[in-house]
């Protein structure tokens, strides 16, 4: 539970404040990155494969604004999202991110981060007790103004560490009302082959029904995490301190959701170009442990030929078929 009573978050809300000061896209920050989400994309770190699919710069990962949580882009009496809502960081999860992206962020941008503290509540969570939930929305725009990116998070304070892996820790919709649990997706208990397909670029050339890529990595080592951590920031102990996480009551450390979130987002690049990405949204449904691996891909579930967009349901799930996280993502492709 907050430290603070919930009157004195709820009078929080609509309230905005600057959280991110000279966020500078760095070539070598956003390489680092890429690597950190196992993301083989030269897009990434070629000048020359940039320009050959249309970039003037290296562009960024869908997730990469996460690197803004680095101290050295934050201003000196902020801290995470620049609310102090009286949570206990052991007992925090990230239950819910979505991006709208105006244009795709690229090596050279310099960006401003204005964070507004959108809605604040509590529901009873089962297995995970209490939960109280903090919306953010913070609003990117480069140097001269112009919005860039919309980064929505959603954090939630359970009363203790959630039990079987963080199942049912996120279980709400945008609404804040409980949902059911979300059922197991069948692997048929093993890990399917990696699979790619040719990038999309015209309406045309998809149809609802139709699947994306499967990307997959196995096999996943504390060091993952520690990775994720240098690259984009998120330095919170439960990920990489074994005595931390178990004193907070889990099994042991665990993924970032945000790391899994970087893999899924694998499938929307790969499947759509980087800069047709007009939406990508995850909720976080399981912890993810070494030893595990994950399997991301997605469907198409709505295409319009009229203005060209095309929404995608994602979903990664581990080994045993469990889902890690489902998501959407929407796209603006061409025409004939």
């Amino acid at each position: 539970m907050p430290n603070k009573p919930m009157a004195d978050l709820e009078a929080m809300v609509g309230d905005s404040r600057v959280t991110v000061e000279e966020f500078r896209i760095e070539p070598g920050k956003v390489e680092e990155f890429a690597r950190s989400i196992t993301e083989p994309n030269p897009v990434f770190r070629d000048a020359d494969a940039a320009r050959e699919r249309g970039f003037d710069r290296i562009p960024a990962p869908l997730t990469y604004p996460r690197v803004s949580r680095f101290p050295r882009y934050r201003p000196d009496d902020i801290d995470g999202y620049g609310f102090d809502l009286g949570f206990q960081p052991e007992y925090v999860l990230h239950g819910e991110q979505a991006y709208e992206y105006e244009r795709p962020l690229q090596v050279g941008d310099v960006l401003t981060g204005t964070a507004t503290l959108t809605k604040v509540f509590q529901r009873e969570g089962g297995r995970a007790g209490t939960m109280t939930f903090a919306v953010y929305e913070t609003e990117y725009r480069d140097e001269s103004g112009d919005l860039v990116l919309t980064d929505r998070a959603t954090a939630i304070e359970t009363s203790g560490a959630v039990e079987d892996g963080g199942k049912g820790s996120d279980d709400t919709d945008d609404s804040g009302d409980a949902t059911e649990e979300t059922e197991t997706t069948a692997n048929g208990g093993q890990v399917p082959t990696a699979e790619s397909v040719d990038t999309v670029h015209e309406i045309d050339e998809i149809e609802v029904g139709d699947t994306g890529p499967t990307v997959v990595v196995e096999d996943l080592e504390r060091k993952h995490f520690v990775k994720y951590a240098g690259a984009s920031g998120d330095f919170n102990p439960i990920h990489y301190d074994e005595p931390y996480a178990r004193a907070a009551g889990n099994e042991s450390v665990f993924g970032q959701g945000m790391f899994t979130a970087g893999v899924a987002s694998r499938v929307v690049t790969d499947w759509f170009g980087l800069e047709s990405i007009d939406s990508f949204g995850v909720r976080f449904q399981s912890q993810v442990f070494p030893g595990d691996s994950i399997v991301a891909t997605g469907e198409i579930v709505d295409r319009r030929s009229d203005d060209g967009v095309v929404e995608a349901d994602l979903e990664a799930t581990n080994q045993r078929g469990e889902t890690l996280l489902t998501g959407s993502t929407t796209a603006t492709l061409g025409d004939d």
